[in-house]
């Protein structure tokens, strides 16, 4: 059974990382019934899904790094190397302060509610916009503090901060911006799983650790994401995301009903 929860795990995780509905807050919500998992094991399987969106985009990757020459590909660069830091940065001080997910679903459905509602209006403001693909240095400096503030409230999504956050700031196409909150999630969540695998060992956690169910969530994660991912991005040539501000703001009510008669924590 451990096996198969590891599965299903990384399945919620390939499905959900990178749809603007919370992995982080589904992973929390799974754990009332699968079974709680350490952080390593949650940011590990978020890299398994981080893989995938870097098999997708390789090509776009090399292409930054070897036409390096191009100003556009230098100023693209640039700034999704100031958004990671500014991430980096944050993120330290908040794991400084101790800061910890919650261990029951109240303030995830609470955040569901409010991002759905929210992308709604961001949708709403971005269409009223000229639909232009700049990413800007304001685009790049409001991400990275939106993948913070995704981290320190689970159920606000890391994709759906990031990717609003661009609308807003005026990236009005939707393909730009999340193209810009991918490229952006792959430096940082490669940083997180190092940091907290240096962690693990350095405070002798390893021995503790399942490797064998974290390498098996790691997998499906990444094969599962490859498939949503690839999925996300047709869709949104044609599509706002409005359907996942719905699906958001009916599991957050849900939730909120659950916990209110003692069905989950």
């Amino acid at each position: 059974m451990e096996y198969v929860n590891s599965i299903i795990l990384g399945i919620i995780e390939g499905i959900t990382e990178f749809l603007p509905i919370s992995s982080t807050g589904h992973l929390i919500i799974a754990e009332q019934w699968l079974g709680h998992r350490s952080d390593m094991f949650n940011i590990v399987i978020q890299a398994g899904a981080i893989l995938a969106v870097t098999i997708i985009y390789w090509r776009r990757l090399v292409d930054l790094v070897l036409g390096w020459r191009d100003p556009r590909n230098r100023a693209y660069a640039a700034k999704l190397i100031v958004a990671f830091l500014i991430t980096a940065v944050l993120g330290l001080i908040v794991k400084k302060l101790g800061f910890e997910l919650p261990e029951n679903a109240t303030p995830i459905a609470w955040a569901l509610i409010i991002g759905g509602v929210w992308m709604i209006f961001a949708e709403w403001a971005a269409a009223r916009r000229p639909p232009h693909k700049e990413i800007t240095w304001l685009v790049a400096i409001l991400v990275g503090i939106a993948q913070v503030v995704a981290g320190v409230f689970p159920g606000t999504s890391r994709s759906g901060a990031t990717i609003f956050v661009a609308m807003l700031a005026g990236t009005g196409n939707r393909a730009a911006a999340t193209e810009f909150a991918f490229l952006v999630g792959i430096p940082t969540m490669y940083a997180a799983s190092a940091y907290e695998l240096l962690k693990t060992f350095k405070d002798g956690g390893a021995a503790n650790e399942n490797w064998t169910s974290l390498g098996i969530a790691f997998v499906v994660s990444t094969i599962v994401a490859f498939v949503a991912v690839k999925w996300l991005l047709s869709y949104i040539r044609s599509n706002r995301f409005t359907m996942f501000a719905i699906y958001r703001i009916i599991l957050g009510a849900i939730l909120l009903g659950m916990a209110a008669t003692g069905v989950i924590a």
